[in-house]
């Protein structure tokens, strides 16, 4: 479905449905949610709210259904949707990255405009509203944010180990590129892809942009423990690459790809450090302090087989820390859904590696800490008053378990979703 083909409502609209998660505090059965305009105005019990909302008010009644925040989606490649099932987890994490940059050499902007739309397409189904995308083909937009009512964050993509040109002047051609796409809409943001593959003038040059404008930067960091080695050590597979492929190798020795971003003025309440599967106490120290948020793909992680991911160290240190897809290109097929971009999998993943996490706790990371992290703290990722009306419905079928239980356990496609009070999906009749 393409943006300009959600349709909007006029006045008011009172959802019901047997329970709503607002997942900012407990459910409520046989709930409601008050929606005038885009913005949501009362969210209750059905007693409450429809007593309340003028009696002009449109009713949905979604039946057994939970109303939840739409998911936001922390990070993903969409361009790299048509990648599903092309490789197999590689032996090391250097030698996976030779086999996309390969498939990469292959594609026309066609065959990466079709795959994005792919992918967004998933998202929307999957219960996603929200997605902070890296766009490694920044000449796809703005044509691409127009094809789907999906909200986009799109992170320009930069690297720089064998650019043509010095790394002043790809930063300003990225930030002029940047800044003739805002559209008030859709996010814009800086993405130096990662330390290994960019210049440490790159990655403080991109900062400093990133943090003049007010703009968002991410960052793949930490990823895998060659990447660790590299820089802490000189040595192993990506150390031995990256030489023989001309990276000046000056910058490896002596520090954690975190303290690199430390060093370089990178770190900071704007940062996305994406992954950090490979962080020791002073890293986590160091990314609690300057206030990064972490974006975890837990798909992503089982395929490459990295060490456990550091959750709850990063927890208790404070760490907003938030969940993603990643691309299709490192996610293994599913026996309910094949290859789906889907967070619903995604917590799935991540309840099976942290059993002890309460569902509502595991929710939050993708709805509330992801949206914070966008800048989107208390527009979007919950639903209470004032709050854009972003939200989805899935089926919640009584079985004794709680709403948020049911929620976890959903898969499929999402039974209606909204974006800024349009029907992206409307409700069967």
């Amino acid at each position: 479905m393409r943006a300009q083909d959600c349709k909007p409502h006029r006045g008011s609209l009172l959802l019901r449905a047997r329970a709503v998660a607002p997942i900012s505090r407990p459910p409520v059965h046989n709930g409601a949610v008050w929606i005038r305009g885009c913005r949501i105005r009362a969210v209750g019990s059905w007693n409450h709210v429809s007593r309340d909302a003028p009696a002009s008010a449109r009713v949905f009644d979604l039946g057994n259904c939970t109303i939840m925040p739409g998911l936001v989606n922390s990070h993903a490649h969409l361009d790299y949707t048509d990648m599903a099932g092309q490789f197999l987890p590689p032996c090391s994490f250097t030698d996976w990255i030779k086999l996309i940059t390969e498939a990469k050499s292959s594609w026309t902007q066609n065959d990466f405009r079709t795959s994005w739309l792919k992918g967004a397409r998933m998202l929307l189904e999957s219960g996603a509203t929200t997605v902070a995308d890296i766009e490694a083909i920044p000449d796809l937009l703005p044509e691409v944010w127009h094809s789907t009512p999906l909200r986009i964050v799109s992170f320009v993509e930069m690297t720089g180990v064998r650019s043509r040109l010095d790394p002043e002047t790809m930063v300003a051609n990225t930030v002029a590129r940047a800044m003739a796409l805002l559209d008030g809409r859709n996010g814009i943001g800086l993405s130096p892809h990662a330390p290994y593959s960019t210049t440490p003038a790159l990655l403080r040059l991109s900062a400093e942009a990133a943090r003049s404008r007010g703009w968002l930067l991410a960052t793949h960091v930490a990823e895998s423990v060659e990447e660790h080695e590299m820089f802490r050590n000189t040595r192993g597979p990506m150390f031995d690459w990256l030489s023989r492929n001309g990276r000046d190798m000056s910058d490896c020795g002596g520090c954690s790809p975190v303290g690199i971003l430390k060093r370089l003025g990178v770190l900071g309440p704007g940062l996305l450090a994406i992954h950090a599967n490979c962080v020791d106490s002073a890293d986590i120290g160091l990314l609690a302090r300057h206030h990064a948020s972490v974006v975890h793909c837990p798909r992503s992680h089982a395929y490459f087989r990295h060490p456990p991911f550091a959750y709850e160290r990063m927890r208790r240190a404070g760490i907003r820390v938030c969940l993603g897809t990643d691309s299709l290109a490192t996610v293994l097929k599913s026996r309910q859904q094949g290859f789906r971009l889907d967070l619903f999998e995604e917590m799935r993943e991540f309840a099976n590696a942290f059993q002890s996490a309460h569902p509502r706790q595991i929710l939050r990371l993708a709805t509330v800490h992801p949206a914070a992290a966008l800048g989107f703290a208390g527009c979007v990722g919950r639903l209470e008053n004032g709050c854009l009306a972003d939200l989805v419905a899935v089926p919640f079928d009584g079985d004794g378990r709680r709403p948020e239980e049911t929620i976890l356990a959903h898969t499929g496609p999402v039974c209606a979703s909204m974006i800024g009070g349009f029907w992206a999906i409307p409700p069967p009749r």
